[in-house]
């Protein structure tokens, strides 16, 4: 695992945590247009012209309250997932123009996953955190199959919650679910909803491989030759790689980047950086998001809204944000053009931004 060798310093961190001014965009001269609305984010390749006015959702007819994530359908459609229970599914297109809303009255609905069946058909899947609640639905809002919470099937003991934030489908359609508000374990049942094991539970402890302090998301990982589950392990900085079966595989650790759910398009990961360090404290602060890129060898190659990352000797050095062009980055949503939308958690109800690819 690519990680410093300072377990007293992380200690410390995990204890604190849980208690480039370029060309202007359109408009982003003009008095109405928002802060850094038009400037260029990110490094390397992976540089992005900022665009906050996208979205055309009117505020009065489909509000938003935290905009958690979003995926994108083969035909182009961008299916945005808010806890705003009047409208929890915004439908847009790439352009931002809305084409339709629906919702099942999650108060709490956090996790959005999008998956393709044989034969083509695609389906969501859908977490409600509060509520302990996954749901898959069809692509128009119908719920098809509802998942039996752990604690209702003897998987859980008395005292453990379940809090679902993510969900991540096999390649035989066995459903992973992430508890990563609750009692952090990942879940898996088949694809009609029978629970067949788990994996993971709750550590506190500042290094530990195979358990989580915050299972926040996870993924299918397909660019190795084995598919791999990765899941977020946000308050140590870290996302880990399980096999299919829930085995330990490897880490890495990204310092002072408090990460979303990884998203993978491509030879990339993409994650939101939910909250940030400061230069010289490095506990969970919000308002100091950034969007991160790794490569598939686990290398950190661009942080959009950060500071370029930087390695001595083979290690990362802390992550930080550069300016504030995100507050709270809960998610990273990657179209088939390579154009980056991000949803933002308590960020003044504002809808996603677009990254426009530049390099």
């Amino acid at each position: 695992m690519n990680r410093p060798d300072f377990v007293t310093t992380r200690r410390s961190l995990l204890t604190a945590a849980a208690s480039m001014v370029v060309a202007p965009y359109v408009r982003s001269e003009s008095k109405t247009a928002p802060e850094f609305h038009g400037q260029v984010v990110g490094h390397g390749g992976f540089q992005y012209r900022v665009d906050k006015l996208w979205s055309k959702a009117d505020p009065a007819t489909h509000p938003v309250k935290d905009c958690h994530e979003m995926v994108q359908a083969s035909d182009g459609r961008l299916f945005l997932l808010t806890n705003q229970a009047k409208n929890n599914v915004l439908i847009y297109d790439v352009a931002g123009a809305l084409l339709g809303a629906w919702t099942i009255g999650f108060r709490g609905a956090h996790g959005l996953t999008l998956h393709r069946e044989a034969g083509g058909k695609e389906f969501l899947y859908i977490t409600d955190a509060s509520a302990g609640r996954v749901v898959k639905t069809t692509l128009e809002g119908e719920i098809v199959l509802e998942i039996e919470p752990p604690t209702k099937l003897g998987q859980y003991s008395e005292r453990e919650s379940f809090n679902p934030t993510e969900t991540a489908i096999g390649p035989n359609g066995d459903i992973y679910i992430a508890d990563g508000y609750g009692s952090q374990w990942i879940s898996r049942y088949d694809k009609s909803g029978k629970f067949i094991s788990k994996f993971g539970g709750k550590s506190t402890q500042p290094i530990n491989g195979g358990k989580f302090m915050q299972a926040h998301g996870v993924a299918l990982d397909t660019r190795g030759p084995e598919p791999l589950l990765v899941c977020t392990e946000r308050i140590r900085n870290e996302f880990n790689w399980f096999t299919l079966e829930g085995q330990h595989v490897r880490g890495v650790y990204l310092p002072g980047a408090y990460v979303s759910r990884p998203v993978i398009a491509g030879r990339y990961l993409y994650s939101g950086v939910c909250f940030g360090a400061k230069p010289d404290d490095y506990r969970m602060w919000q308002g100091r998001g950034f969007v991160t890129i790794l490569d598939d060898k686990d290398q950190v190659v661009s942080n959009p809204g950060g500071l370029a990352p930087v390695y001595e000797g083979g290690r990362l050095k802390v992550m930080l944000q550069d300016r504030p062009v995100f507050n709270n980055c809960h998610d990273v949503c990657v179209d088939s053009a390579g154009d980056l939308y991000v949803c933002q958690w308590n960020s003044g109800n504002v809808y996603p931004y677009k990254l426009h690819r530049e390099a």
